[in-house]
């Protein structure tokens, strides 16, 4: 079930029409991608990113969804045990951006919430096995791990979330 959004505030597509270039989280990184990549992988068909916009139109922060195959081998062996031995498919939180002026207000939960339901509700139709993102600092690590991700064998930067804890946790 989808969280509700801030009142007056609407989650879309990235669309040109948004004021990409007025986002600053406070993470040049974050932010360089919103700016200058998002749209053109959007268009591509290699990630789709969603805007959460207010009532003036501003990005209140974002989040990107891309799939992606792993090695078997990449991932724990609890989770591996009766899987066959190939590239498995996974869905990828690629990026997640709250705006600076926008913090302590609960919207990094609230995206990150939006983003593993429509995980969800893809993985209705495009089987995975777990949700994967890659973390951009050690904030960004202990926000996720306060959602049951976990990370990946030698890779501590890199967490995930199995598709059976993300059906958990969107009640599905």
């Amino acid at each position: 079930m989808k969280p509700p959004l801030p009142p007056g505030s609407s989650l879309e597509r990235l669309a040109k029409r948004h004021p990409r270039r007025r986002f600053g989280s406070g993470n040049s990184v974050v932010d360089d991608w919103l700016q200058t990549k998002a749209l053109q992988h959007q268009e591509k068909r290699l990630s789709t990113s969603k805007v959460l916009i207010d009532v003036a139109g501003n990005i209140q922060g974002f989040y990107t969804l891309a799939m992606e195959v792993v090695d078997f081998g990449d991932l724990p062996q609890e989770m591996i045990r009766r899987l066959p031995k190939r590239r498995l498919p996974v869905a990828v939180l690629a990026w997640l951006g709250v705006a600076h002026d926008q913090r302590k207000r609960g919207l990094g939960r609230l995206l990150l919430a939006l983003a593993l339901d429509d995980c969800a509700q893809a993985g209705k139709t495009f089987a995975f096995i777990a949700v994967i993102l890659d973390c951009v600092d050690d904030d960004a690590k202990r926000f996720y791990q306060q959602f049951d991700f976990q990370e990946l064998p030698g890779r501590p930067y890199r967490l995930f979330l199995s598709a059976s804890r993300l059906l958990q946790i969107v009640g599905e």
